[in-house]
């Protein structure tokens, strides 16, 4: 007896200190690669927004989009069943942990945990090791059976169900051998539904209870459950899994500027080398924190209308191709390997290069379909290692990045709107635009020239400075209405009006968008409504400008802007325009537009006239419409309900939604400065999304945007189908009911 007893003890001794040094080993990895990793990120510039006060940062953990996303999975959700499957693993693992530190913590003491209703907990442990599992297989076939097109397949992907897999059945098999050694802490039967089961197979199969296999069976998979577990541990850091430690501090760190607002660029900064991100260095520690975020879900692509029509560019490739040129990067220049041990990675005689492949797209008869497939396929075919490439050496926009991909992006920000980590694209891809426009003078020749005309004549066109306020007279030959420019205001020793009608360049040059301007005119003449333009005096807004990446333009047209609008005292300003709108509400403060200037949307402006009773639809406007959302006004301003508020205001008019709409709406494909330029792959991005539109049979695809009038107005002539469905603005629709007859 006393033999057994020492050999118990040194058993028990031995155990302790190899638990100890197993524990001790995964920490030290762990903390390792974390720490390398941290070193990468702040290899980047600390922006002003990153630098906040405590007392700030502590006020964003109770924000509902901070808690609601870690916590809620709201943005998840939205897939319902990818929802609930993050769901199950999410609170799961944190279940979990409490099991896993009792049955480690039974091993070595000899007892269990004394949690209160431990019977309870048993069976609450199984039951959740059960639903992860059914988790993992939905998982794998969701990836592998279904095939998502969004979703990566091969080893990498698959490694972690493995690894989730493995530790529930660790947990159950521990479970199950642990009650055929007739442990007397081991709970009874009902609170322990899988594992006693389990156990019953074991022993049928030939195992006795309380035999020295039994003992072995136990400490083995004891063994291989923590081991499983550590080494899980160690490779989280090292793969996309590192989301589950990024992810909530992105949210939590995650900008208080207006959603989608451009950061200024500091021009008159004698001591910057650059401006623009040419290197992964030059982007801020907040924007390198986004790569190692990103959970290569897919959703980011799956939206994306690049990506969607056969461009090359994908949003989730672009998180995943500089997060590995950053840990390339950052583990040269900080000598400092990111594997741990090195076989996780290898030691690659190269580093990650975009190849030279263009996505192969072959359109539908009909040009109905949208499909990431030829992106997601060009993108895993053309990265891959170079022999022999440093990473310290590769250039960012060329090795890393395609100028295909940067030149693609409709600056929608649909990819953002699905993120579930709180990932910023857009502002990523303008910042590489603007290093290629600003110091390597490179854009496509179609965007060179919209800017040289914004810049000669202050319009895309080139059309002459002095036609500008041309429409003035015309809509007053056409509507019987007189626009007084603001400087006839002033002369005349008038009220100041109430409203500045900002005209924007496709109202005051382009034919279709002047009728819209023109009709809007006569809804607020007819409401009463005191307003007045500039006339002349009107420039350009500088949307276009800035997000092809001329930020040098857009601030000497902003500038410009500012100062005659604080000449006249303006406090409210209505545009048709949802780039103007959204320029002025969100970047022109940044360049002193005073904060008490309101800025509102014609749409915005229309639904409270309706309101208060000021306009009358009366007549009967029988038509069949579907909206489609401008993402300047919906995704980057949230005006989602004032345009339907007016639509339903029209009598006998019917509104019938598209499958895409809202949030999740498609864009048109004319943002980011593509409303100038030509699409030379795939599909164009207006004829898919004419062709969603058509699919619930409209006599009317409404719209409240000159550019994405101009683009439903192209698709449906594309797919002829223009000769039973018309492109209208909200405005024009709403003039028809309140004056009969035709628009102006």
């Amino acid at each position: 007896m006393l033999e057994w007893w020492s050999a118990y003890q040194v058993t028990a001794a031995l155990r302790w200190i190899l638990f100890a040094a197993v524990i001790g080993l995964a920490a030290v990895a762990f903390a390792t690669v974390v720490l390398r990793r941290v070193g990468y990120i702040k290899l980047g510039r600390m922006a002003v927004h990153e630098a906040m006060p405590t007392d700030e940062r502590r006020k964003r953990t109770g924000r509902p989009s901070v808690t609601g996303q870690v916590l809620g999975h709201s943005k998840l959700l939205r897939d319902i069943r990818s929802g609930v499957m993050h769901f199950i693993y999410f609170y799961g693992f944190i279940i979990l942990q409490f099991g896993a530190a009792d049955i480690i913590w039974k091993k070595l003491s000899g007892h269990p945990i004394p949690f209160p209703f431990y019977g309870q907990f048993a069976w609450s442990q199984e039951l959740t090791v059960s639903l992860v599992l059914l988790a993992v297989l939905y998982g794998a076939f969701r990836r592998y059976v279904e095939q998502l097109p969004r979703l990566k397949r091969g080893w990498k992907p698959s490694l972690v169900l493995w690894f989730i897999g493995g530790l529930m059945l660790t947990v159950l098999l521990t479970l199950a051998f642990e009650r055929l050694t007739g442990d007397p802490h081991a709970v009874s039967d009902r609170y322990a539904p899988v594992s006693s089961v389990l156990a019953d197979w074991i022993g049928k199969l030939g195992m006795p209870t309380g035999s020295i296999a039994s003992e072995a069976g136990y400490e083995l998979f004891w063994w291989l459950h923590l081991l499983v577990l550590l080494s899980f541990l160690v490779y989280v850091p090292q793969s996309k899994h590192f989301h589950l430690l990024t992810a909530p501090v992105n949210l939590w760190l995650g900008r208080n500027a207006p959603v989608g607002r451009l950061t200024p660029l500091n021009l008159e900064d004698e001591e910057a080398e650059s401006f623009g991100v040419g290197k992964i260095e030059h982007f801020t520690q907040k924007q390198l924190l986004d790569l190692y975020a990103c959970v290569e879900c897919g959703r980011c692509t799956n939206v994306c209308p690049a990506s969607s029509t056969g461009k090359l560019l994908s949003p989730m490739h672009l998180m995943t191709k500089l997060r590995d040129h950053l840990t390339e990067k950052g583990a040269a220049i900080t000598s400092k390997s990111p594997w741990i041990p090195t076989a996780m990675g290898g030691k690659l005689a190269g580093a990650h290069v975009m190849g030279a492949l263009i996505p192969v797209w072959e359109d539908s008869p009909e040009g109905s379909v949208t499909s990431i497939i030829p992106t997601m396929t060009a993108q895993k075919q053309a990265w891959g290692v170079r022999e022999g490439a440093k990473a310290e050496e590769l250039e960012l926009i060329g090795d890393v990045m395609t100028e295909e991909e940067l030149w693609a992006c409709t600056t929608c920000r649909n990819c953002e709107e699905m993120c579930p980590v709180g990932n910023e694209h857009v502002d990523k891809i303008i910042d590489m635009r603007r290093y290629l426009v600003l110091m390597e003078g490179r854009l496509p020749f179609d965007g060179q020239r919209a800017l040289q005309n914004i810049e000669r004549q202050s319009n895309p066109w080139g059309l002459p400075r002095a036609e500008r306020a041309a429409w003035i007279n015309d809509c007053e030959s056409r509507t019987g209405v007189r626009v007084r420019t603001m400087q006839e205001v002033k002369r005349s020793g008038s009220a100041k009006p109430e409203f500045l009608l900002w005209a924007g360049s496709m109202g005051s040059y382009d034919t279709r968008s002047r009728k819209v301007l023109y009709d809007l005119v006569r809804l607020l003449d007819r409401a009463g409504v005191s307003f007045a333009t500039l006339g002349l005096e009107e420039r350009n807004s500088g949307d276009t400008a800035r997000r092809i990446g001329n930020e040098l333009l857009f601030q000497e047209l902003c500038r410009e802007n500012v100062e005659t609008i604080a000449r006249y005292g303006v406090t409210r300003i209505v545009t048709a325009c949802p780039h103007t709108y959204n320029t002025f509400r969100k970047e022109y403060p940044d360049f002193g537009l005073p904060s008490d200037v309101k800025i509102e949307h014609h749409t915005e402006l229309l639904a409270g006239l309706l309101r208060d009773g000021r306009l009358n639809p009366e007549h009967i406007v029988k038509e069949r419409v579907t909206y489609h959302d401008s993402c300047y006004l919906g995704r980057y301003n949230g005006v989602y309900d004032a345009p339907r508020e007016v639509l339903k205001a029209i009598p006998g008019l019917e509104l019938e939604e598209m499958a895409r709409n809202r949030e999740n709406g498609m864009c048109c494909g004319a943002g980011g400065g593509l409303m100038w330029m030509e699409e030379n792959s795939g599909v164009r991005v207006n004829r898919a999304r004419v062709s969603q539109a058509l699919e619930v049979r409209p006599t009317v695809i409404g719209s409240a945007c000159p550019y994405c009038l101009t683009m439903m107005e192209d698709g449906l002539k594309l797919l002829e189908a223009d000769e039973q469905t018309a492109a209208r603005d909200v405005a024009e629709l709403l003039a028809a009911s309140v004056f009969g007859g035709e628009t102006a």
